[in-house]
């Protein structure tokens, strides 16, 4: 059969719509009641829309719906290279050679750091972050790098004409650190004028951290010393991932980079500068999660954003362009299970590379446990040299764009981080709101808020909230140099699995000085089709918590399950079968299990006032706090002493 070629001339293009009914998003929002009501999603919360019973609620103030269509059309997002810059600053976006590539290195020991980086250079890395500390006195103690007298010797096969050195010196010792970069430039005898390195100032994020009042005007006046004969040094970075590593939100993360970039801003022009010299000597760095959508519309929605501080200050709409560095997510990295950490950080470098960053940093996957060895940068580095030539991502300029769920989000994200912007800038500007706490208060209430879903875990971590391997062996890594303590007087630093192992780790501690993992015993009432399930999500949930699940087989009666307890030596009891199963059975192996010394019962499944009162303890079910429950699970198997019961099984397990 010959099929006509579709635009032929002469023939007419097959409607291959012909015969069915039109979609609508009546119809749609017609099926969608109907499978939710099938989920038993009551009717009441469909009265209004079943598409808001699907929709997700973030941080921000506004939700994201299940479905975007043209209705209503987005704003235009323009065109690459003109404003506002949604799609980048450059017409050909990347397309010539993708982004820089950058490499962050935290090595104390110059010799190892001069290896490192050599060896990142040779294997396609274009950049290098590199953090300095101070060589002695108090702030030596302070989280650092290289001691920034063996800077110079550190940097001895770079050509630093060639591959740009961003700095990292978070401290009292930031302007010594430029010197010795500038030192260092000046012995390799780099020409002024092709100076392409950057300071990496920020005193607004050292503040932050050590909850002292920020001091912009030294460092700009010292920038700006430095620049007048260097047209190609950056100055300043405008870093928002320090509210994202508090646990902040997307909005609050770049509302406070612009605000610290409109911070610099002023300072560098106070201290003499050129209005858009000094903004294209500030650089912007922002995080890059595995919530790959959000990451490319904050990208995309920061540059907006930039672009209308630098109009309303009258740069011209030429010299509006931000150069912006996306980092992957320090608080998403997870010390559990950390080569999940790989599939993570690829899915932020592919956003942060639609997104339209200039330069990206991907964290080696064992970054949470320590300083990385060379197999984890070997596989950071080599994760965006596949995805720019191989996966090709760099070919298309913005190639989200269009899309009607990034075009609204990027223009929501806009909305509310211009809403925080003008928020810090109403208290006095980010250094004033430093000062007084208000940008710690606001950070902190979204962590808790966080923090709770975590806990839930309707924010799940795969590999440590979810099916985790509680027989995995952690690695051991030297200690990083450069990372921050958790606890600081200002910001906290935070990761999202920090609760659950926490609970990991005493577990390890208790088995490595017993030899016996922490455990619970499931009573597994009736046949497997019964409680099979429900034993499989408990396995799963206490193993979250470091805890081993102990499965009998199929339990009948409750005198069974008191023996079975009896004989195990566990402090704790899940009853893990079906709704009807406990109906009958339920509230007499509570009483059973308490009766032979059960310290903690537990019901996987609803909460019913009548198991409590037959003595169920907490209840396992999805949407509980896991933490909560797995906290007390732990406080109890560790700590409480064995009950006369169970003191003849005790020694055997605990």
């Amino acid at each position: 059969m010959d099929v006509p070629e579709s635009g032929a001339a002469g023939t007419a293009a097959p409607n291959l719509a012909e015969g069915f009914p039109a979609a609508t998003r009546e119809r749609w929002r017609e099926l969608v009641a109907g499978v939710l009501r099938k989920s038993g999603v009551a009717e009441e919360r469909l009265a209004d829309t079943p598409e808001s019973v699907l929709a997700t609620h973030g941080y921000d103030g506004f939700d994201i719906q299940p479905l975007y269509t043209s209705d209503p059309p987005a704003a235009d997002p323009g065109y690459p290279g003109l404003a506002p810059f949604t799609r980048g600053y450059r017409p050909g976006g990347g397309v010539a050679g993708g982004w820089d590539i950058r490499a962050r290195h935290t090595d104390a020991d110059p010799a190892e750091l001069r290896r490192r980086m050599h060896n990142d250079l040779m294997n396609g890395v274009s950049s290098l972050w590199v953090a300095v500390g101070a060589d002695t006195g108090p702030e030596a103690a302070e989280p650092g790098g290289v001691p920034l007298s063996r800077l110079g010797e550190a940097l001895a096969d770079v050509y630093l004409d060639l591959a740009p050195v961003v700095l990292s010196a978070p401290g009292p010792h930031a302007l010594d650190a430029a010197t010795a970069l500038l030192r260092a430039h000046a012995d390799a005898e780099v020409p002024d004028g092709r100076v392409i390195s950057h300071l990496g100032l920020d005193p607004l994020s050292t503040a932050a951290l050590t909850g002292e009042r920020p001091d912009v005007a030294d460092a700009a006046r010292f920038a700006a010393e430095h620049a007048a004969h260097r047209p190609g040094l950056g100055l300043f970075v405008a870093d928002g991932t320090l509210v994202h590593d508090a646990g902040g939100s997307d909005a609050q993360e770049i509302g406070s980079a612009v605000a610290a970039g409109t911070a610099y801003l002023r300072a560098l022009t106070d201290a003499g500068l050129d209005l858009a010299d000094a903004a294209r000597r500030i650089e912007f760095r922002l995080a890059a999660n595995a919530d790959q959508f959000s990451v490319i519309a904050k990208l995309r929605a920061v540059r907006a954003m930039w672009n209308q501080v630098l109009e309303a200050s009258g740069v011209p709409a030429d010299q509006r362009g931000m150069s912006l560095h996306a980092t992957t997510s320090n608080a998403m990295l997870t010390r559990r299970d950390p080569h999940v950490n790989m599939l993570r950080t690829t899915v932020a470098c592919f956003a942060a590379g639609v997104g339209g960053a200039d330069a990206v940093t991907v964290a080696p996957f064992d970054s949470a446990v320590g300083l990385p060895d060379d197999f984890a940068r070997r596989i950071a580095r080599n994760t965006q040299s596949l995805l720019i030539e191989e996966s090709h991502l760099a070919r298309v300029v913005d190639p989200a764009g269009g899309s009607f769920y990034v075009e609204a989000l990027t223009r929501d994200l806009y909305g509310a981080g211009w809403a925080f912007f003008q928020e810090l800038e109403r208290a006095g500007g980010i250094g004033a709101a430093i000062a007084h706490g208000e940008l710690r208060t606001a950070v902190d209430q979204v962590w808790e808020r966080r923090r709770h879903d975590l806990a839930r875990r309707t924010a799940p971590l795969t590999g440590v909230s979810e099916f985790p391997d509680p027989h995995e062996k952690p690695l051991v890594r030297a200690p990083d140099p450069a990372r921050p303590a958790p606890d600081h007087r200002g910001f906290s630093v935070r990761r999202y699995a920090q609760d659950y192992e926490s609970l990991r780790d005493r577990s390890d501690a208790h088995t490595a000085a017993t030899g016996h993992r922490p455990g619970a015993f499931l009573v597994t009432l009736g046949p497997v089709a019964a409680h099979t399930a429900r034993a499989s999500f408990t396995t799963n949930l206490l193993a979250a918590g470091g805890i081993e699940a102990e499965d009998p087989g199929p339990i009948d009666d409750a005198a069974s399950a008191a023996r079975a307890f009896a004989d195990s030596g566990s402090r704790v009891a899940v009853i893990c079968s079906s709704d009807r199963l406990y109906g009958e059975h339920a509230e007499d192996v509570a009483r059973a299990l308490k009766g032979v010394g059960a310290r903690r019962v537990l019901l996987a499944g609803t909460p019913r006032d009548s198991y409590r009162e037959a003595g169920v303890d907490a209840f396992a079910h999805k949407g509980c706090d896991a933490v909560a429950l797995l906290t007390d699970l732990v406080d109890v198997i560790l700590t409480d002493p064995p009950t006369a019961a169970n003191d003849s099984t005790q020694g055997a397990r605990t």
